[in-house]
Parts: C-alpha cells; sequence; structure tokens
C-alpha cells in the first residue's frame, strides 16, 4: 500500500472548521472520501465554516464528501449518519474523532453544566463514534482510529491547571489506547494525535486572537494526521504523538512554513512541556 488514503472512507467528526476540515482536505487531495460529520449547517458569525462549505471544498481539492449534520452527543445521529455513509460510500475505513468542547478552568470556574458538555462530546461523544463506527472497521483492510488528544503528561503543572478539560481530553487518550489493545486482533490501529504548538484556528481568534501569531496553521496537523492514517496495518498503533514528532520521524526537518507568523516565539499548546 502506498502512503495514499485514494478511495479510502474517512468518517471525521467536527470536520467543518479548523484541524478536522485540514485533515479532510489532506485525504481530499489523495482522492479520499469524506464524511464531514458535525453540526454546523449555516453560518455561525463566531465561527465561520459549515458542512456545506467543507463539502464544497472537499470535492474542489478532489475528494468525494458527504456532509452530515450530526451532533455526537445524540446516539441516533452518529447511527444515522454512519448508515448514511455506508449507504454512499460502502464502508468505513477511518475514524477520526476530532470534535471536541473546551473550557480551560479552575473547578470553581466550572459550571457542571460546561463540565458535562466535555465529558458528553469528547468522551462519551468519542465512545459512541467508535462503538458505531466498529463492525464497518473491522471490515477495512487498514482501518484507523485516530483522536485529537494529548499524551497522559502527569506533571504537577497540567494536573492542577483545570482538572476537569484535563480529565477529558485525557479520558480520550485513554479510550484509543484502549481501543487500540481490545481490537488488536481485528487489525484496528488506533493512536492519538496532538498539536506540540498552539493551533490557529477559529476557535483560537476568537477564545484567544492575541495567541494567533504564535501559532502553527492546521495543515501540520492535517500532514500529521496523514502520515498516521496511512501506516499499514498495525505498523503504528497504541501510541500518542506529537504532529512534530511525527513529521520529524517521517523526515521532515524545517517547519517554518507551518508558522503563522515565522518571525514570533512558537506558544507551547496545552499538555506540551517542551
Amino acid at each position: 500500500m502506498d502512503a495514499s488514503l485514494k478511495d479510502q472512507v474517512l468518517f471525521i467528526t467536527g470536520a467543518s472548521r479548523g484541524i478536522g476540515k485540514a485533515i479532510a482536505l489532506r485525504a481530499a487531495r489523495d482522492g479520499a472520501c469524506i464524511v464531514v460529520a458535525a453540526k454546523t449547517a449555516e453560518p455561525d458569525p463566531r465561527l465561520p465554516g459549515t458542512i456545506h462549505g467543507a463539502a464544497r471544498e472537499i470535492e474542489a481539492a478532489g475528494g468525494q464528501a458527504l456532509p452530515l449534520v450530526v451532533d455526537i452527543r445524540d446516539e441516533s445521529q452518529i447511527e444515522t449518519a454512519v448508515a448514511q455513509a455506508v449507504e454512499r460510500f460502502g464502508r468505513i475505513d477511518v475514524l477520526v474523532n476530532n470534535a471536541s468542547a473546551i473550557h480551560p478552568h479552575g473547578t470553581a470556574d466550572t459550571p457542571l453544566k460546561r463540565y458535562d458538555l466535555m465529558m458528553d462530546i469528547n468522551v462519551r461523544g468519542s465512545f459512541a463514534c467508535i462503538r458505531a463506527c466498529l463492525p464497518h472497521l473491522q471490515k477495512s483492510r487498514n482501518a484507523h482510529i485516530l483522536h485529537l488528544s494529548p499524551p497522559l503528561n502527569l506533571a504537577a503543572n497540567w494536573l492542577g491547571a483545570f482538572p476537569s478539560y484535563m480529565v477529558s481530553k485525557y479520558a480520550m487518550t485513554l479510550l484509543a489506547l484502549g481501543v487500540a489493545e481490545e481490537q488488536r486482533g481485528a487489525g484496528i490501529a488506533a493512536n492519538t494525535l496532538w498539536p506540540r504548538t498552539l493551533i490557529d484556528t477559529s476557535a483560537l481568534r476568537v477564545a484567544a486572537p492575541e495567541q494567533s501569531a504564535r501559532a502553527r496553521t492546521p495543515q501540520i496537523m492535517a500532514d500529521a494526521a496523514h502520515w498516521i492514517l496511512t501506516q499499514k496495518g498495525l505498523s503504528v498503533s497504541g501510541r500518542s504523538l506529537l504532529d512534530e514528532d511525527v513529521l520529524r520521524a517521517a523526515g521532515m526537518a524545517d517547519f517554518t512554513g507551518y508558522a503563522v507568523q515565522p518571525d514570533q516565539a512558537l506558544a507551547l499548546d496545552y499538555f506540551v512541556d517542551a
């Protein structure tokens, strides 16, 4: 198998914008089929991007797209979307659990409503998507599950920074690592991927616009994800990876092209120390 996702079917949550869309567009350049599973069907003035706009970009890049409104908190919506994906494309080869809720605040400043949202999307939603896709992934010749979640950094500064958000993201990682072992016999690879530095997304520009200049573009995550998803069988599985480390291992040495402003010092992302 060459390093291409041509004709592979990817089910990507949160693919209407940001990192999820970048991963979709990179796969589309190979001629992949992308299920754009996200909530946004109508434009949001705060966060630009819809499933339909992403689908048009995917098709312009050379892929096929199926835009579906999916709130991954709703099991029936997930199951319907998976059934529609299989009806349209015949199978599912890759699941990218990218959709995520973020609230990086301390315990006293995290209402239960926000805690529940993070757990429902980051943890329960990821599990629900795996469960729905699993029968189809088990039939794939090169199945992959990829979670956008961090390595388990148990340094005190991260344990104490914002425990509720940490728990939700670390749970995503543990879930992927657990499934990697559970499904090893079925030949399904499962890994996690996280950016070493901040990534310049619409969400970052809303939450911390001053940090955009110290970020990299989503393309670095897309290129790293592409490398992971094109590896054969279980040659890469059960691992928590940083984007820069992946690309260095693939032979890249110069990352300046990913910087939003190359003359600015890059800011490390959450849960990354160096």
